[in-house]
C-alpha cells in the first residue's frame, strides 16, 4: 500500500542531498517539505517502475502546488487541434493523461516566483529537469521553464516512445522463430495490430511521464513556468512578460531534427521522430533518409511490422563516417536484412512530391525519392520518407546576446570543461544545445549533475572526465564508447591493441539462439589501458556498462579478465577480451 512504500522512501530522501565524495554546501530551503512534496521528489530519484506502479496515480491527482487547470479531456475535439498543434495526436485516454501532466492547459504556478532564483533552467528534458530537480532538493531556490512538453525528446519522442515500438518488434521477431523452440504456430496466423502497438506505446509513456511533470518538479520544492523563455540580460530571463533574476542559469533547450538540403524536401510532407510515434495505420513504404541509431531503430521496427523500409546511406558501409568497426558495420547490416530492412548507398538528390499531406491522419502522402547511387540513379517511392539526419540545438531564439554568451548556430553554445558558457561563467549550458557534445539522453543528465555541483557548490567537476556510452538498441544492440575503432584510433593518430570476445561459442548465446556479435576493447598500444569499446549483442547496452566503468576507474583490461563473471551470462564475451589480453601477456614455461 502507500502507507507501506512512505517511510521507506523518507528514509532515503533524507540522504539525497548529501554527496560525500565531494564539497558540499548548505542552503536554507524556502521550501519546507511536505509529505506530498517528499513523496514526488522521491519518485523521480528512485525513477523505479515498482514506485511508479504504486504511485503514479497519486501524482496524476494531485495539484497541492499548482492552480487549479482546465484538464485535458480524451476525445474532445477542440482540444483535439489544441493538441495537435503541439504535435500530440490522438487524444485518446493516454495521451490526454500525457499532456496533463507535461503541458496541462493555462498552467500557471500557484507559488510566488523569488526575487532572485539560486538556478533557472530554460528547458524541461533530462537536462533541465535534473539541474531544477537536484538543485531544489539541495534547498536552492530554482526554477524550471518549459515551452513545450516537459520529458523533452526522450519522454515524448525519443527514447521512450522508441523502445515501446522496439520492444513490439522484437516480439514480432520471437513469434516468427518459435518453430526453432518447439512452439508451434500455425502458417498465415500471425497477424500484427499496429493500432495496438501504438496505443500500447501510448499507454507506457503515459505510466513513465509522471516523474518528468509539473507536478513532480513542483513538489521537489521547484517553480515551473509553462512558457518560451529568452535572456534580457546577463542574469534575467524572461517568461510570460514576466522578468526573472537569478544568479545562476542553465540553458537546456535540447534540439531538434536536422533537415538536409535536398532540392524538394522542404517542400515535401516529409517525417521526423517528432511526429513519428503519432502514426494511427502502418505506412505501406517507408524510405529512411539517415543511416544512424533513430534511422536504423526504426527501419528494424517499421519492417518487422509489415513496412517495405528503405535505407539511405551516404556511405558505402554504415558507420563509416565516424570511422565504426568494419566488423560490427557488417554483421548490423546483416541483421538488418534479416529482419527486412533494404539498404542503398549514395547521396539523395532529389524529393519529389506526388501526393500532399491531408488532413485525416489515416491517409498518407506520395512520394518519389531520387538517390544517385554507384550503378545510376535509384528511385523510390514511398508513403512516409523518415529524416533521421542528425540533430540540430535549439539556441537561435534564446537571445543569447542579451546574456553574453558565445554560440555557433548548427553547433550549439561553447562551454568550458566546467560547463559554463564562454562570454558568461554564470550561465551554463547542458544537453543537445551544447557544441561538441553526444547529443544522448544520459548525457544531458550528467552533465546537469555536473552543472549543479559547480554552480551551486563551487566545485570543479570536469566535462572531459565522462565516459559515454551510446547505444543503437536495435536486434542485436550496437554499443561503443571511447576510441571505439581501430579505424578512429588511425584517424587520431594512435597506436592500439585491440582484443576481441566473440559471442559464437559463448554458451548463453548458443542458447538463446543469438550467439552472433563479440566485445571489442581497444587498449594503448603494449599496455592493458583502456581506450574505448565496441560491442554487437543481444544486450550490448547492459554489457557495455562494465567497460566504461573500468575506463572512468582507470581499470585495466587485465582486471576486467580477473574479475569473475557469471556463467552462463553473453557478458562473459567482455571477459573473452580481458582474457584475450591476459593470454598475449602471460609466462610460459619454455
Amino acid at each position: 500500500t502507500l502507507m507501506d512504500v512512505v517511510p521507506k522512501i523518507f528514509l532515503f530522501s533524507g540522504c539525497v542531498a548529501i554527496d560525500s565524495a565531494h564539497k558540499t554546501k548548505t542552503f536554507r530551503s524556502a521550501h519546507p517539505m511536505r509529505t506530498s512534496d517528499g513523496l514526488r521528489s522521491c519518485i523521480y530519484l528512485f525513477s523505479t517502475r515498482t514506485l511508479r506502479s504504486s504511485i503514479s496515480s497519486t501524482l496524476a491527482m494531485s495539484t497541492t502546488n499548482s492552480a487549479e487547470c482546465k484538464p485535458w479531456v480524451a476525445n474532445d475535439p477542440e482540444q483535439a487541434k489544441l493538441a495537435k498543434e503541439l504535435d500530440v495526436w490522438p487524444l485518446d485516454e493516454h495521451n490526454a493523461a500525457l499532456l496533463n501532466q507535461v503541458h496541462p492547459i493555462n498552467f500557471k504556478s500557484s507559488k510566488a516566483p523569488h526575487e532572485v532564483y539560486d538556478l533557472i533552467a530554460i528547458g524541461s528534458g533530462a537536462g533541465g529537469l535534473v539541474s531544477t530537480k537536484q538543485s531544489a532538493r539541495r534547498g536552492a531556490k530554482s526554477a524550471l521553464i518549459s515551452a513545450h512538453l516537459a520529458g523533452g525528446d526522450c519522454l515524448n519522442v525519443g527514447c521512450v516512445p522508441s523502445k515501446a515500438l522496439l520492444r513490439a518488434a522484437k516480439a514480432i521477431a520471437e513469434v516468427k522463430r518459435a518453430a526453432e523452440f518447439g512452439i508451434e504456430v500455425p502458417e498465415g496466423e500471425i497477424s500484427v495490430n499496429f493500432s495496438k502497438i501504438m496505443s500500447r506505446l501510448r499507454e507506457k509513456r503515459n505510466t513513465i511521464a509522471p516523474a518528468d511533470g509539473h507536478v513532480g518538479t513542483e513538489g521537489t520544492g521547484a517553480h515551473v513556468f509553462q512558457g518560451f523563455g529568452k535572456f534580457t540580460g546577463p542574469n534575467a530571463i524572461e517568461v510570460n512578460g514576466e522578468e526573472l533574476k537569478f544568479k545562476k542559469a542553465v540553458i537546456a533547450t535540447g534540439g531538434r531534427p536536422t533537415i538536409p538540403n535536398v532540392p524538394g524536401l522542404a517542400e515535401a510532407p516529409y517525417t521526423t521522430n517528432e511526429v513519428l510515434f503519432n502514426l494511427e495505420v502502418l505506412p505501406p513504404r517507408i524510405v529512411v533518409l539517415g543511416a544512424g541509431v533513430i534511422a536504423l531503430e526504426m527501419a528494424q521496427c517499421f519492417a518487422l511490422f509489415g513496412s517495405d523500409v528503405t535505407v539511405i546511406s551516404r556511405s558505402e558501409r554504415l558507420f563509416q563516417s565516424k570511422q565504426g568497426d568494419a566488423e560490427a558495420a557488417q554483421l548490423m547490416q546483416s541483421e538488418l536484412e534479416k529482419s527486412g530492412v533494404k539498404f542503398v548507398a549514395g547521396k539523395t538528390k532529389q524529393v519529389h512530391t506526388l501526393r500532399e499531406r491531408t488532413e485525416n491522419t489515416s491517409e498518407f502522402p506520395f512520394m518519389k525519392v531520387t538517390i544517385g547511387a554507384a550503378d545510376g540513379d535509384v528511385d523510390l517511392e514511398c508513403e512516409t520518407l523518415l529524416v533521421a539526419t542528425g540533430r540540430s540545438p535549439n539556441v537561435e531564439k534564446l537571445n543569447l546576446e542579451a546574456a553574453g554568451v558565445d554560440y555557433e548556430v548548427g553547433k550549439g553554445v561553447k562551454v568550458t570543461d566546467l560547463g559554463q558558457a564562454v562570454g558568461n561563467p554564470n550561465v551554463f549550458a547542458v544537453g543537445d544545445a551544447v557544441a561538441d557534445v553526444p547529443r544522448l539522453t544520459h548525457m544531458s543528465g550528467e552533465m546537469a549533475k555536473l552543472v549543479v555541483q559547480n554552480a551551486l557548490f563551487d566545485d570543479d567537476w570536469k566535462l572531459s572526465s565522462f565516459v559515454v556510452p551510446a547505444v543503437a538498441y536495435t536486434t542485436p544492440e550496437y554499443a561503443t564508447a571511447g576510441i571505439y575503432s581501430e579505424e578512429l584510433a588511425k584517424k587520431k593518430g594512435i597506436e592500439v591493441d585491440v582484443y576481441r570476445g566473440g559471442l559464437e561459442h559463448n554458451d548463453r548465446a548458443i542458447l538463446e539462439g543469438d550467439n552472433i556479435g563479440f566485445c571489442k576493447i581497444i587498449c594503448a598500444k603494449g599496455s592493458d589501458e583502456i581506450l574505448g569499446t565496441t560491442i554487437v549483442a543481444e544486450r550490448a547496452g547492459e554489457m557495455i556498462n562494465e567497460v566504461t566503468l573500468a575506463m572512468k576507474n582507470k581499470l585495466g583490461l587485465k582486471a576486467i579478465g580477473r574479475n569473475i563473471h557469471s556463467y552462463p551470462t553473453s557478458g562473459e564475451a567482455v571477459m573473452g577480451a580481458g582474457i584475450g589480453y591476459i593470454n598475449a601477456h602471460w609466462k610460459t614455461l619454455n
